[in-house]
């Protein structure tokens, strides 16, 4: 069973656009990370280091810049496509004359090709089960790609847009560096990759011969700097132009007031979801599944979080996806419910329940208020917090029997529904991809939903 708590926009900080950063040709972005992970499209799961690829890669189509509806998908590498009649097979014409990065020559349709069966494929993509339902890519000619699936797939334009595994990669590129490619990757994007310094900065340079045209800046510098203190720091002192900001609303309200700062709260944005692990004791029990829903008060959450950066969530889906059901049943805050369904269960003196963290303030200050909230009702939750990466790397091993994850997908439910309920993405198997609470009880409902 798995129990979605709170959906949180995400905020960002910016200088605003004055005389002197009109002229200026370095943005200086500050993350909130360690380090940088691995930069290949296809395996990168942190939501700094996706954000980054943003800037090298293209999908085969995109979203316009500035929205988030699955309707405004416009054309990107592919300048057009069409389908026949029942979906299954897609034919996309590639822009002629793109380049990929580094003189690695011109992206064809063979480039294409090459992408979708790499992002399918287990051994090379985080992303697989996405694409699970493709039976074929073929390049029929330069310019032209095919695309046959097993079957009709609802949204699978949303899949080859550019992100998560929908960005495309350059053959030659990919192939010649092999493991190599995700410490210098190669794209078609409007910025290239130039510099590497661990756990300081990752630097990219324009792309003077990008499609749509050279970019206006320079150059882009991503600094990690985890420590919240020291990064607003270095923001107020104009070292960064930009900062990924702390989903909090006294954050917020603090860092508008600062002269000439601008902050955005964009949606929909990623939403916090408590997995839990159906097969370990105590959590393979169903009524201690639903002490733990009956005793997180998602309302408080809000209210913590902050109005202005963040919603009750309305169902599995998050708000705002193409498919939620915005008026699906949730379970009420009722912490005396919870105490008797743990001593139906057996634990009338309550539970313990370990969670590996990450060490992310955000994510950080939200687990911590559903600590508080857990312990009223005799379940004590034991954090172990490590660093981001290693968060990830532990809990895709299965080692964490109740996992907090923050996740904002392409917007359709398909995406979500796949990804984190369908049986085939259950970690520490084969095909994993975050099915944490290894439930498959949705499967036939989300299979046929994706050809609806």
């Amino acid at each position: 069973m798995k129990k979605i708590f709170a959906a949180a926009f995400a905020a960002l900080a910016m200088l605003a656009a004055g005389e002197a950063q009109a002229q200026k040709k370095t943005l200086v972005i500050g993350m909130g990370s360690a380090d940088a992970g691995k930069l290949d499209p296809h395996i990168a799961s942190t939501t700094p280091d996706k954000g980054l690829l943003q800037y090298m890669f293209n999908g085969l189509v995109r979203i316009r810049p500035g929205q988030i509806s699955p309707d405004t998908i416009e054309p990107d590498l592919a300048e057009s496509w069409t389908s026949n009649p029942n979906g299954t097979e897609w034919t996309f014409k590639i822009r002629q004359g793109v380049q990929c990065h580094s003189g690695y020559g011109e992206f064809t349709a063979e480039d294409a090709a090459y992408s979708l069966k790499r992002a399918a494929n287990k051994a090379t993509s985080s992303y697989s089960n996405d694409f699970s339902s493709v039976d074929k890519a073929e390049a029929v000619d330069k310019y032209t790609l095919k695309v046959t699936l097993k079957n009709p797939v609802a949204g699978f334009l949303g899949y080859v847009a550019n992100i998560n595994g929908g960005n495309m990669v350059c053959k030659k590129a990919a192939e010649e560096m092999g493991d190599g490619f995700s410490k210098k990757p190669i794209g078609t994007g409007p910025f290239m990759f130039a510099e590497y310094q661990p756990q300081q900065f990752v630097r990219l340079v324009a792309n003077k011969q990008y499609f749509r045209g050279a970019p206006a800046l320079d150059e882009i510098i991503y600094r990690y700097i985890p420590s919240d203190s020291s990064r607003d720091l270095a923001f107020q002192s104009g070292e960064l132009d930009m900062i990924y900001g702390k989903q909090d609303q006294s954050w917020v309200d603090r860092t508008k007031q600062l002269p000439g700062v601008k902050v955005i709260a964009m949606e929909p944005g990623e939403m916090s979801t408590l997995f839990l692990n159906i097969t370990v004791k105590p959590l393979d029990d169903l009524r201690v599944r639903e002490a733990i829903a009956y005793a997180v008060d998602r309302k408080s959450i809000v209210a913590f979080k902050g109005a202005g950066t963040s919603r009750e969530a309305v169902s599995v889906v998050p708000s705002g996806y193409l498919g939620t059901d915005e008026h699906a049943p949730l379970f009420p805050y009722d912490p005396a419910k919870a105490k008797a369904l743990l001593a139906e269960a057996g634990y009338p003196n309550g539970i313990t329940v370990k969670s590996i963290h990450t060490t992310l303030t955000g994510m950080q200050t939200f687990l911590q208020a559903i600590q508080a909230q857990l312990k009223k009702s005799n379940i004590n939750l034991d954090i172990e917090e490590v660093e981001h990466a290693t968060y990830h790397a532990q809990i895709r091993k299965d080692l964490s029997p109740l996992v907090h994850y923050q996740a904002a997908r392409f917007p359709i439910a398909d995406v979500y529904l796949t990804q984190f309920y369908d049986s085939a993405s259950i970690v520490g198997t084969p095909t994993a991809v975050t099915n944490f609470s290894h439930c498959n009880v949705a499967d036939a409902e989300i299979h046929a939903a994706r050809t609806e």
